[in-house]
Formats: C-alpha cells, structure tokens, sequence
C-alpha cells in the first residue's frame, strides 16, 4: 500500500535543534513544506554524509519554504553529543527528531522491527501534512540533497499548477507538460 496522499498522524517528539532541547509535533508542519530524513543511527558512517550534504543545502530548502527534519531512533541526548564531537554534525541547523519509541518511524513505514533503527527513508510533506513523495533506500545507499531539493520544488510547482506535470529532470523555469490525448504517443 503506498504512502502517497496519507494525512500524518498526531504526534510528539523530542529535537535537538540550534543547541537547544525543543518538541516537534503535527502542529508544527502546518503552513509550510517539510521533509522528513530518516536515518539509521547517530555515530555511524554513511548518515553524517548524509545530514552534512544536507546542512550545506539547508539554506535552499529554506529558501522555497521548506522545513528539513533529520529522523533516527536515537534520543535528543544522543544527537547533541554527536553535535558536539562531529564537525560535520555540528554545522547542522535543521531540527534532528529523536524518535526512541520509534512513532514516527512507525508512521512513515520505515521501522526495522528486530533493530529498533529506521530505513534510510525520504519524505515531501505538503503544508496540509499529506505525504507527495517518498523515497527509501537500504541502509548502505546514502541519498542526494540537491535531487530531494529539486523533487520538493517539483512537488510545489505541481501542487500550485495543478494542470501541469514535471517531466524527468524537470529543474524551476524549466517547461513542464500538460497532460492531454495530443500528447499521448508524442513524448
């Protein structure tokens, strides 16, 4: 069963964000973009790979409006111990959800039951709090930050132009389609 279109689920978590200890809920998605990044485990190897490219684009997701939260199931202790040995961690600047009771993990589907860590899951959340896309990678493929941006500002151009689609590659100020019977057979 897919994701795509489901309203998130109530919740509450716990965040470690811009050095200080801060709670996380459904509330706090309404009226802007968000994405949701979940990884493994703080203190691992392919992960701050992963959040660093992200805090070097974090501005830019900013820029179109949209809210970047990190995901593992550590605590909000854990994160900010490995903020405070990594710098790669350290410049981070989005909030880093700690998801223990693994609710959110659960939510998005991306739970590893019998390790009690997450998938290397990726998810676009409308300002409504529906999921629009998803993506999730084994635990050793690590993602791009630059492709989730370009698929966040595909996702809002679509959700603002509703008669209009964005083809592969499609980048801002790019042509889009309009689906209709003279394109069929045509592409």
């Amino acid at each position: 069963m897919s994701l795509i279109n489901k309203q998130l689920d109530e919740f509450k978590v716990n965040a470690y964000h811009n050095g200080e200890f801060t709670q996380v809920t459904r509330q706090s998605l309404e009226g802007h973009w968000s994405v949701f990044v979940f990884y493994p485990a703080d203190f691992t190897f392919v992960c701050p790979t992963e959040l660093g490219d992200l805090a070097d684009h974090y501005q830019d997701f900013k820029n179109i409006g949209c809210e970047v939260y990190s995901v593992s199931t550590d605590t909000h202790f854990v994160h900010k111990a490995w903020a405070d040995t990594s710098d790669t961690i350290k410049k981070i600047q989005y909030p880093m959800l700690a998801d223990p009771t693994a609710i959110l993990a659960r939510m998005f589907e991306v739970l590893i039951e019998e390790e009690g860590l997450a998938l290397r899951g990726t998810f676009i959340v409308n300002p409504q709090g529906e999921i629009k896309a998803y993506e999730v990678n084994d635990n050793s493929i690590g993602r791009d930050a630059e492709e989730l941006l370009r698929k966040v500002q595909a996702a809002q151009f679509v959700a603002e132009h509703g008669d209009q689609v964005c083809p592969a590659k499609w980048k801002p100020g790019e042509q889009t389609l309009s689906p209709s019977l003279d394109l069929v057979g045509k592409l």
